[in-house]
């Protein structure tokens, strides 16, 4: 609606001109906008697609530095690239727009959580392509798109986007709840804070798809309630879900360090650093037990490496450290001291059991072989075990380290392959 007011006040110039021009001058009034901000979508739409365009320069750089896995950050950097060059034409062309550029953006903007999902798979370790899905979708959808123009119009075409991101993002949704409970068990609460984030937008999807079945085209006005709505949550996402992906890099690369710090990298086992760690953890329980150390040195190594090389050497090695996790009890603590030397640490067990025990790892080394390709046929090794005392808390391990060590030098010199103590065994079971 609007009223009219002079524009040319009396005693102003240009009142010489036309009669009807002046009339009209004379009884113009501007315009009066029924909305009091027309323009906001526009402009949260505006700083949506530089925030996605920046993020997506920031995942590039992070991918960069990333040698080896890149935990699919480059592939979230396309996704975003995607999102924020699909706006930007939506910016261009409009919403409702049939051209070219409408097609194409729309192609685009479903293409981008396309890209997020294959980009979460590659942070979890999935080595799934990406190129030639995300091509995949694109030719599809184009495909669709024209079917539905030409078929059932340009509303049936914003339908099919919004229901197809909807079911998209549900997807994701489902995906992230059944990350919690197998592949993601140690990111709960950011997968939970993700799957509410997501469901959101799938939320709001949906909602645009009834909107347009109800209303057609007109549901889709930049200036709307929900179209504002939309776009500030939208809005919102990029500015909360990059540095949670970011906090979810730094984390990784954090539990990577501290995997790096306390595990041997040829066995996987504890390295000394991590079996204090443990030890620590243990007897900081009030009901912790008493604990023995048993010290497994392989006999003969160095004649293993003489005759087969170091890289058999290494096998013989890995081999050993999975009968030790074979064999040993659960809970026990494994660790390759180094060289051809290995720790285990039996918790809560008395002397008769530990003794037991090692006689069980001793036998169980003795059976097992690496395979050769060399005539002499697969590789065979025994192993000498020196037994401690019981101890109770982490500070004994030096101590208890060279009881073990002690016994098993009398092991060696008594002939290896066999199991000797700082203490007196109870005898063996017939």
């Amino acid at each position: 609606t609007q009223s009219l007011e002079p524009a040319v006040r009396p005693g102003c110039g240009g009142m010489h001109g036309s009669g009807t021009i002046a009339f009209g001058l004379w009884n113009a009034r501007p315009p009066v906008f029924t909305h009091p901000l027309p323009m906001v979508a526009t402009v949260i739409l505006g700083m949506l697609c530089v925030h996605l365009l920046c993020f997506s320069t920031m995942f590039l750089l992070i991918s960069k530095r990333l040698d080896g896995n890149r935990m699919g950050m480059e592939v979230f950097a396309l996704g975003n690239l995607l999102l924020g060059v699909a706006y930007a034409l939506q910016l261009v062309g409009g919403v409702a727009d049939h051209r070219a550029i409408g097609f194409i953006n729309h192609t685009m903007t479903l293409g981008a959580p396309v890209a997020y999902a294959l980009g979460a798979a590659r942070f979890f370790n999935r080595p799934v392509p990406v190129l030639r899905p995300l091509l995949a979708v694109a030719g599809l959808y184009t495909a669709a798109q024209l079917l539905v123009q030409f078929t059932l119009g340009t509303q049936a075409r914003h339908a099919m986007l919004a229901g197809a991101c909807a079911l998209l993002f549900l997807a994701m949704v489902v995906a992230l709840l059944y990350g919690m409970r197998s592949f993601a068990k140690d990111m709960r609460a950011e997968m939970t804070v993700f799957a509410v984030l997501i469901a959101g937008i799938c939320g709001l999807n949906a909602a645009k798809l009834v909107m347009i079945l109800h209303s057609g085209l007109p549901a889709l006005d930049m200036n709307s309630g929900f179209q504002t709505v939309f776009y500030v949550y939208m809005s919102f996402l990029g500015t909360v879900l990059p540095p949670c992906m970011v906090w979810l890099v730094l984390r990784r690369l954090t539990d990577e360090l501290r995997v790096m710090a306390t595990q041997d990298p040829l066995t996987g086992l504890l390295n000394r650093r991590g079996l204090m760690a443990c030890l620590e953890m243990h007897f900081r329980s009030r009901t912790a037990g008493n604990a023995h150390l048993l010290i497994v040195d392989i006999d003969h190594f160095k004649r293993i490496n003489d005759t087969h090389g170091h890289q058999m050497g290494d096998l013989v090695l890995g081999r050993v450290a999975q009968v030790l996790q074979a064999t040993a009890r659960k809970g026990d603590l494994i660790c390759r001291l180094g060289g051809e030397e290995f720790l285990v640490v039996a918790l809560d067990i008395e002397p008769a059991g530990v003794f037991l025990l090692a006689e069980r790892l001793r036998e169980a080394i003795s059976h097992s072989e690496v395979p050769s390709i060399s005539a002499q046929g697969p590789i065979r090794c025994t192993v000498t075990i020196g037994v401690s005392e019981s101890f109770s808390h982490p500070q004994a391990l030096d101590a208890v380290l060279q009881q073990a060590d002690a016994a098993l030098y009398r092991g060696k010199e008594s002939g290896r392959d066999r199991v000797e103590s700082a203490f007196a065994p109870l005898p063996l079971p017939a």
